[in-house]
Protein backbone atom coordinates (compact mmCIF):
# COMPACT_ATOMS: atom_id res chain seq x y z
CA UNK A 1 0.00 0.00 0.00
CA UNK A 2 1.98 3.37 -0.85
CA UNK A 3 0.80 6.57 -0.34
CA UNK A 4 1.62 9.62 -2.85
CA UNK A 5 2.59 12.88 -2.14
CA UNK A 6 -0.91 14.44 -1.93
CA UNK A 7 -2.47 11.81 0.24
CA UNK A 8 -0.17 11.99 2.96
CA UNK A 9 -0.76 16.08 2.73
CA UNK A 10 -4.06 15.26 3.39
CA UNK A 11 -4.03 13.07 6.18
CA UNK A 12 -0.85 15.69 8.28
CA UNK A 13 -3.75 18.55 7.39
CA UNK A 14 -6.19 16.06 9.00
CA UNK A 15 -4.02 15.05 11.83
CA UNK A 16 -3.37 19.23 12.62
CA UNK A 17 -6.85 20.19 12.09
CA UNK A 18 -8.30 17.61 14.08
CA UNK A 19 -5.69 17.46 16.99
CA UNK A 20 -4.28 20.86 16.69
CA UNK A 21 -0.62 22.20 15.91
CA UNK A 22 0.37 22.11 19.84
CA UNK A 23 -0.09 18.08 19.84
CA UNK A 24 1.76 17.48 16.88
CA UNK A 25 4.57 16.35 18.42
CA UNK A 26 3.72 14.33 21.23
CA UNK A 27 1.38 12.04 18.42
CA UNK A 28 4.44 11.97 16.30
CA UNK A 29 6.56 10.69 19.41
CA UNK A 30 3.70 8.17 20.20
CA UNK A 31 3.12 7.04 16.60
CA UNK A 32 6.95 5.89 16.93
CA UNK A 33 6.85 4.03 20.03
CA UNK A 34 4.47 2.20 18.90
CA UNK A 35 5.75 1.76 15.60
CA UNK A 36 9.18 0.07 17.83
CA UNK A 37 6.48 -1.59 19.94
CA UNK A 38 5.39 -3.66 17.11
CA UNK A 39 8.67 -4.42 15.39
CA UNK A 40 10.01 -5.71 19.05
CA UNK A 41 7.11 -7.77 18.81
CA UNK A 42 7.42 -9.01 15.49
CA UNK A 43 10.88 -9.86 16.03
CA UNK A 44 10.24 -11.78 19.59
CA UNK A 45 7.24 -14.04 17.23
CA UNK A 46 10.09 -14.48 14.26
CA UNK A 47 12.70 -15.57 16.88
CA UNK A 48 10.47 -17.80 18.91
CA UNK A 49 9.07 -19.35 15.69
CA UNK A 50 12.53 -19.97 14.60
CA UNK A 51 13.62 -21.58 18.32
CA UNK A 52 10.52 -23.95 18.14
CA UNK A 53 11.08 -24.95 14.06
CA UNK A 54 14.82 -25.62 14.73
CA UNK A 55 14.74 -27.84 17.34
CA UNK A 56 12.58 -30.80 15.55
CA UNK A 57 14.69 -30.13 12.22
CA UNK A 58 18.06 -30.99 14.42
CA UNK A 59 16.41 -33.88 16.01
CA UNK A 60 15.17 -35.53 12.99
CA UNK A 61 19.13 -34.62 11.66
CA UNK A 62 20.28 -36.81 14.26
CA UNK A 63 18.06 -39.46 13.76
CA UNK A 64 18.68 -39.59 9.97
CA UNK A 65 22.27 -39.76 10.81
CA UNK A 66 22.04 -42.82 13.12
CA UNK A 67 20.09 -44.69 10.47
CA UNK A 68 22.38 -43.93 8.19
CA UNK A 69 25.69 -45.23 10.81
CA UNK A 70 23.18 -48.23 10.99
CA UNK A 71 22.79 -49.04 7.36
CA UNK A 72 27.14 -48.62 6.77
CA UNK A 73 27.42 -51.96 8.75
CA UNK A 74 24.36 -53.66 7.58
CA UNK A 75 25.05 -56.05 4.86
CA UNK A 76 22.51 -58.80 3.46
CA UNK A 77 24.41 -60.54 1.46
CA UNK A 78 26.90 -61.32 4.14
CA UNK A 79 24.11 -63.23 5.75
CA UNK A 80 22.67 -65.00 2.91
CA UNK A 81 26.63 -66.16 2.05
CA UNK A 82 27.24 -67.40 4.92
CA UNK A 83 24.08 -69.22 5.01
CA UNK A 84 24.45 -71.17 1.81
CA UNK A 85 28.20 -71.69 2.29
CA UNK A 86 28.11 -73.34 5.62
CA UNK A 87 24.74 -75.06 5.83
CA UNK A 88 24.06 -76.58 2.34
CA UNK A 89 20.34 -77.97 2.43
CA UNK A 90 20.67 -81.52 2.42
CA UNK A 91 17.21 -82.82 1.53
CA UNK A 92 15.90 -86.58 1.58
CA UNK A 93 13.22 -85.77 -0.74
CA UNK A 94 13.64 -86.12 -4.89
CA UNK A 95 13.70 -82.68 -5.97
CA UNK A 96 10.85 -80.99 -8.13
CA UNK A 97 10.76 -81.73 -11.82
CA UNK A 98 9.00 -78.99 -13.91
CA UNK A 99 5.87 -79.38 -15.87
CA UNK A 100 7.55 -79.60 -18.92
CA UNK A 101 10.18 -82.09 -17.98
CA UNK A 102 8.29 -84.29 -16.29
CA UNK A 103 6.39 -86.93 -18.81
CA UNK A 104 4.08 -87.79 -16.50
CA UNK A 105 2.75 -84.83 -15.65
CA UNK A 106 -1.14 -84.06 -17.39
CA UNK A 107 -1.43 -80.72 -16.94
CA UNK A 108 -4.80 -78.87 -16.17
CA UNK A 109 -7.84 -80.28 -16.74
CA UNK A 110 -10.81 -78.48 -18.71
CA UNK A 111 -14.42 -79.48 -18.83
Amino acid sequence: MELSIGEMALIAVAIVVLFGPDKLPQIARDLGSGVRKMRGAVEDIKTEIMKETDNPVSEIKREIEKVKDAAKDFNPMKDIDKDVISEPKISDEAPKLKPSDDESYEGPVSR
